[in-house]
C-alpha cells in the first residue's frame, strides 16, 4: 500500500471463529454497504493460546509498514500493544478493542493453571487503545475491578493506578444476536393432551459450563419419576468431561432427544424452537449467545443468579441454588405447558440484543468522523 493512501478501517481478528467471526462478518457487511474502505486480516480459530501469544508478530509481517488507517478494530485476543510497537505506523489510528471475554476472571481448574500472560496482554492492550468495548457490564466491571488484584501476582515493582487510566475509555456494546425466525407465541399450542417437558442445554462441552450440575438435576428428575426430553447441543472438543458419556448411558433414548452438536444452523434453531426451557448452569459467562438465541426461539430461560445473567434476564428466570433449579424443572415437568405460559408473561426486552437494534452503534464505530 502506498503511503499516500489512507483507508478508513483496519479490521483484525486473530481467532476468526464462533462469535468472533459473527461480529467481524457484521462489521465487514456494514463497511461494504456504507462504502467504508477497509482491510481485513484474520487467522483461523485454532490453538487459541498460540494466537493470543504470537498473532501480533505474524500480523506485523503482513500489514504494510507505510499503511495508514483512520481506525483499527480488533478483539482482545490480539496483543495490541505488541502490534503497535512492531507497526508504529498504526499508532496514529483510533484503536478500538472489543472484549468477548476477559482473562482476569476466566475460570481455571486450578489457580496454578492460570497463565499470567493472557491477562497481562489484555491490560497492556487497554493502555494503548483509545476505545475499549465490552459485550456486557459484567464483563467490563469484572475486568476493571480485578486489575489491581491480578497485578499483585507480580513479585515486585507492581504498576499502580491502571484501572483509573483504563476505565474512562471503557463502555458496553452488546454483541448482536443473529436473526432467528421470530417466535410468535403459536409454536406450542397450549393443550390438555399429555406431553413431556422439552429441555435444551446448548453450551460448549467444557467444565466451565458446569455440565455436572445440569446432569445431576436431570438424574434426580428421572429417579423421581418425572418425564422429560433433553437436547444436549453445543460444541465438543478433544477433552470432553466424562459426565457426558455417563449421562448418555444413564438417560438413554427414553430421555434424550438430541445429544451432540447439530451441524446446520437451521437444525440448531429448530431444536431450540422445539424446546420449552433453555438451561444454563455456567460457572463462567460474560454474555451467553446460546441462551439469548434460546429465548429468541421461545424457550423460557433458567439461569444461575450470578455472572452476566442478572444483567440480562428478569428475576423469575434466575435460580440461586441447584435445588431451586431442580424445583423449577420439576414444576415444568409436571405441567409442561406452564413454561410456555411463563415465557409469554415474561418481561424481557430481547430487541436490544438483536442486530437490527445495534447496527447503528456498530456503524458509528467504523465510519470516519
Amino acid at each position: 500500500m502506498s503511503s499516500s493512501t489512507t483507508k478508513d478501517l483496519l479490521i483484525i481478528e486473530p481467532f476468526y471463529g464462533g462469535s468472533h467471526k459473527q461480529l467481524i462478518d457484521l462489521i465487514v457487511s456494514l463497511a461494504e454497504k456504507h462504502d467504508v474502505k477497509f482491510q481485513l486480516e484474520t487467522l483461523p480459530a485454532k490453538k487459541w493460546h498460540w494466537k493470543a501469544r504470537t498473532s501480533a508478530l505474524y500480523l506485523s509481517t503482513v500489514i504494510e509498514t507505510d499503511a495508514s488507517f483512520k481506525k483499527l478494530f480488533c478483539s482482545s485476543v490480539l496483543n495490541l500493544a505488541e502490534l503497535i510497537a512492531l507497526c508504529p505506523n498504526l499508532s496514529r489510528s483510533q484503536k478500538i478493542v472489543y472484549f468477548h471475554e476477559n482473562q482476569l476472571v476466566y475460570p481455571v481448574r486450578d489457580k496454578k493453571d492460570r497463565d499470567f500472560q493472557y491477562g497481562y496482554n489484555q491490560i497492556t492492550s487497554c493502555l494503548v487503545a483509545d476505545l475499549i468495548l465490552f459485550n456486557s457490564s459484567f464483563n467490563m466491571n469484572s475486568f476493571l475491578d480485578n486489575i489491581s488484584t491480578f497485578l499483585k501476582l507480580i513479585p515486585d515493582h507492581r504498576p499502580k493506578n491502571l484501572k483509573e487510566k483504563i476505565a474512562p475509555k471503557c463502555r458496553v456494546l452488546y454483541f448482536p444476536i443473529p436473526p432467528v425466525p421470530a417466535y410468535n407465541g403459536l409454536k406450542r399450542k397450549l393443550s390438555t393432551e399429555k406431553r413431556v417437558l422439552r429441555i435444551v442445554w446448548p453450551h460448549r462441552w467444557e467444565f466451565d459450563k458446569d455440565p455436572e450440575t445440569f446432569f445431576k438435576v436431570l438424574f434426580e428428575l428421572k429417579e423421581n419419576g418425572f418425564d422429560f426430553k433433553v437436547s444436549v447441543l453445543g460444541e465438543s472438543f478433544q477433552d470432553v468431561p466424562p459426565i457426558f458419556e455417563a449421562a448418555k448411558s444413564k438417560l438413554g433414548d427414553d430421555y434424550i432427544k438430541h445429544f451432540g452438536r447439530l451441524e446446520s444452523k437451521s437444525a440448531y434453531l429448530e431444536a431450540l424452537r422445539d424446546s420449552d426451557v433453555v438451561v444454563s448452569t455456567a460457572k463462567h459467562e460474560f454474555y451467553g449467545v446460546a441462551m439469548l438465541e434460546g429465548a429468541a426461539c421461545g424457550c423460557f430461560p433458567l439461569c444461575p443468579n450470578r455472572l452476566v445473567y442478572p444483567e440480562i434476564y428478569p428475576k423469575k428466570c434466575l435460580y440461586n441454588t441447584d435445588r431451586q433449579l431442580y424445583k423449577r424443572l420439576k414444576e415444568f415437568a409436571l405441567y409442561p405447558d406452564r413454561a410456555g405460559m411463563e415465557f409469554q408473561k415474561m418481561n424481557f426486552d430481547h430487541d436490544k440484543f438483536k442486530i437490527d437494534g445495534l447496527q447503528s452503534a456498530y456503524l458509528d464505530l467504523i465510519k470516519s468522523d
